[in-house]
C-alpha cells in the first residue's frame, strides 16, 4: 500500500510540475502546486489500492465458498 502511495505521488508530482511549468514561470507557485498535485495523487492511490485489495479479498473467498462441497443431507434409514 504504501508503495501505491509513492507512486502516486510521484506520478503526481510529476504531473503538477510539468503543468505549472507550463502555465507559469514562477517557481515557488510551480513547486506549490507541484507538492499539492503529489499529496492528492498519493491519496488516491492509497484509496484505489484499498479498495482494489478489498474486492481481491471478496473474490478469493467467494471462489473458496464456491469449491467447498455442499455438505450432502444426511441419508435417513427407517
Amino acid at each position: 500500500m504504501k508503495l501505491l502511495m509513492l507512486v502516486g505521488g510521484f506520478v503526481g508530482f510529476l504531473i503538477g510540475l510539468a503543468f505549472a511549468w507550463q502555465t507559469e514561470g514562477q517557481w515557488p507557485a510551480i513547486l506549490w502546486r507541484a507538492s499539492l498535485a503529489a499529496y492528492l495523487a498519493g491519496w488516491l492511490m492509497r484509496w484505489w489500492g484499498k479498495t482494489w485489495v478489498r474486492c481481491l479479498e471478496q473474490v478469493q473467498a467467494q471462489r473458496l465458498a464456491e469449491a467447498q462441497p455442499e455438505s450432502a443431507p444426511a441419508a435417513h434409514t427407517p
